[in-house]
């Protein structure tokens, strides 16, 4: 119970905001293989304030996740944990074609025993903060190595233990369409001209999650993942937690005080 408490209460910490946001028009922005992006600007219709992107740009070796991209995209997550700004992040890729090849093995290869280690652990804990994925699938076997990263537990939770392992003993690849039959992921959509499409249902999502309370969207996140690792009675305990937390919050009065007047309420995260 400690551990959920603790992750609960991280939320009420004092915030710091943003300090820099690289973008792709930047100079110094154009050079990382991770780059920050507010999407605000003069349509707020189409660039609502709130939704932030992080863009992987690592183009010569398809997003591989290597040390320097790891690195960079664990700096960009820890500040914007802080930045009560961000309402919805989104994660996008600006290589045409691929959203991210997996581990550098190129790079991987270079590393002694201990690197490895601490490499494998630092990508455990960066996949811990985000979930992702259209060919998809977790191919590790066919490269003589598992899942290190958490697929071997992620996966199971989420298709159960006898497909995952089918899975990934296979090393099996599917399309969206069949990571969306199994429940992988929740949407698959026919590519158009552009090669965005992924991309636009992603912002129409996070429209959708943008206007509702900040405070209590996070909270739900809390409940959700930490009860997941718990029994159920846990679990419960850990949404008592959290909805108390949410009571004194001044989004909550809001809310009541718009469903009581029959309007749209006005979130502000307090």
């Amino acid at each position: 119970m400690l551990r959920p408490l603790t992750s609960a209460l991280r939320l009420l910490r004092p915030w710091k905001p943003l300090q820099t946001r690289g973008c792709a028009s930047d100079g110094a922005a154009r050079g990382r293989e991770i780059q920050v992006r507010a999407l605000e600007g003069p349509d707020q219709a189409l660039s609502p304030a709130g939704i932030t992107e992080i863009l992987m740009n690592r183009p010569r070796a398809r997003n591989a996740l290597g040390n320097v991209f790891v690195r960079e995209l664990l700096e960009a997550l820890a500040q914007l944990r802080e930045d009560r700004q961000v309402r919805v992040l989104l994660f996008r890729s600006a290589v045409k074609g691929v959203f991210c090849a997996g581990a550098d093995l190129k790079e991987r290869e270079q590393m002694s025993e201990a690197e490895v280690e601490v490499f494998v652990q630092r990508l455990r804990g960066m996949m811990t903060e985000i979930a992702s994925t259209a060919v998809m699938g977790l191919i590790e076997t066919t490269r003589g190595l598992l899942p290190g990263a958490g697929g071997t537990q992620r996966l199971p939770r989420c298709l159960g233990v006898a497909l995952a392992k089918e899975l990934i003993f296979t090393g099996r690849r599917l399309s969206g369409t069949q990571a969306q039959v199994l429940g992988l992921v929740n949407h698959a959509v026919a590519q158009n001209e552009e090669g965005n499409a992924a991309y636009h249902r992603a912002r129409a999502l996070a429209q959708e999650i943008l206007p509702q309370a900040p405070i209590a969207v996070r909270l739900s996140k809390v409940a959700i993942d930490r009860g997941m690792e718990v029994d159920i009675a846990s679990g419960m305990a850990i949404e008592g937690i959290c909805y108390a937390q949410n009571i004194p919050t001044q989004d909550r009065l809001e809310g009541m005080a718009a469903f009581r007047e029959k309007r749209p309420p006005k979130f502000v995260g307090k």
